[in-house]
C-alpha cells in the first residue's frame, strides 16, 4: 500500500535569548541582533508534526489522531510558558535557536511508540520565520526558512504582494545555533531582491515582455544561490494569493 502522511498543528508559548555568555556584549550583539536583548523574547511556538505510515485497514488512519495529539500536548507541557536558556536542561551547552530546539522536539517525539514514523517537524517562530528537521537530516543538520514581502506589477501592469519564502539547509553551526546568519540573509534579500523588484514593473527589470511567476522565481534564485555563504538555498517559494504558488528548488550548478 503506498505510503501517507498526515500533519497535525499544535501551539504553545516559550521564551528565549540568543547569547555566549564567554563574549563580550559587542560581539554577542553583532552576531545575534535584537535576539541579544535580556532578559529574554517570547515566542507562540506552532509546532507541526508530519507522521507517515500505511493506513490501517481496520481504522483508516494512519495513526489515532487522539493518540498524535495526546503525545503532542505530553511533549510540549515541558516547554509551555518557559524560559528555555534558564529552565531547560537540554540548552546548558548550546543556544535554544529554532534550529537546536527542533532537533530537541524531534528527539523526544522520535522515541514515542503510538504516533507512526516522523517524517517532518517544523517550528515557527511566527509567521515569518520556521526551522524544519526531517527524518532525512542527520543530527546537526536542519532548514531554516524566512519570509519577505514586496509589491511587483506583472502582466496588467498593477501591482500586486508577493510573499517569498527563502530556505535555507545545512548544518547547525555548533557556536551561534544558527543555519545561517538571518541578519546577513536579511540585507541580502534587502539588496538583491526587495530593493530590485519593489515598487517595479517586473518587465522593465527582467527585460521581458512577459514575466510569469516561474520567471521571477527563477530570477530571485539566481541572485541568492551563489550569495549566500552560510548553508545552502534549496528553495524559493512565492505566494502571489492564497490559491496560487511557484517554486524553485535545487542546487548550486
Amino acid at each position: 500500500m503506498p505510503t501517507v502522511r498526515l500533519t497535525k498543528r499544535i501551539e504553545f508559548a516559550a521564551a528565549h535569548r540568543y547569547m555566549r555568555p564567554e563574549w563580550d556584549e559587542a560581539k554577542n550583539r553583532a552576531a545575534f541582533g535584537r535576539c541579544y536583548n535580556p532578559p529574554a523574547h517570547g515566542h507562540n511556538y506552532l509546532l507541526e508534526l508530519t507522521v507517515s505510515g500505511e493506513i490501517d485497514p481496520k481504522t483508516g488512519m494512519v495513526v489515532n489522531l487522539f493518540d498524535l495529539k495526546r503525545v503532542l500536548l505530553d511533549v510540549i507541557e515541558e516547554f509551555d510558558h518557559k524560559n528555555l536558556n534558564l529552565d531547560m536542561p537540554y540548552f546548558k551547552d548550546r543556544i535554544p535557536t529554532s534550529e537546536n530546539f527542533a532537533h530537541v522536539l524531534w528527539a523526544k517525539l522520535a522515541v514515542q511508540q503510538d504516533i507512526g514514523t516522523l517524517h517532518t517537524l517544523r517550528l515557527c517562530e511566527d509567521e515569518d520565520l520556521y526551522a524544519e528537521v526531517t527524518a532525512a537530516d542527520g543530527r546537526e543538520t536542519a532548514a531554516v526558512t524566512k519570509r519577505y514581502m514586496f509589491n511587483a506589477a506583472q502582466k496588467d501592469h498593477q501591482g500586486r504582494d508577493w510573499d517569498c519564502f527563502v530556505t535555507v539547509r545545512g548544518r547547525i553551526d555548533p557556536t551561534t545555533g544558527m543555519v545561517t546568519d538571518i541578519g546577513a540573509l536579511d540585507r541580502l534579500v534587502q539588496g538583491r531582491i526587495i530593493k530590485k523588484f519593489d515598487r517595479q514593473d517586473l518587465s522593465l527589470v527582467l527585460n521581458r515582455q512577459d514575466v510569469t511567476g516561474e520567471d521571477l522565481a527563477q530570477a530571485i534564485w539566481q541572485e541568492l544561490a551563489s550569495r549566500i555563504t552560510q548553508g545552502t538555498l534549496t528553495n524559493i517559494r512565492l505566494v502571489p494569493s492564497r490559491d496560487l504558488t511557484y517554486e524553485a528548488s535545487g542546487s548550486l550548478q
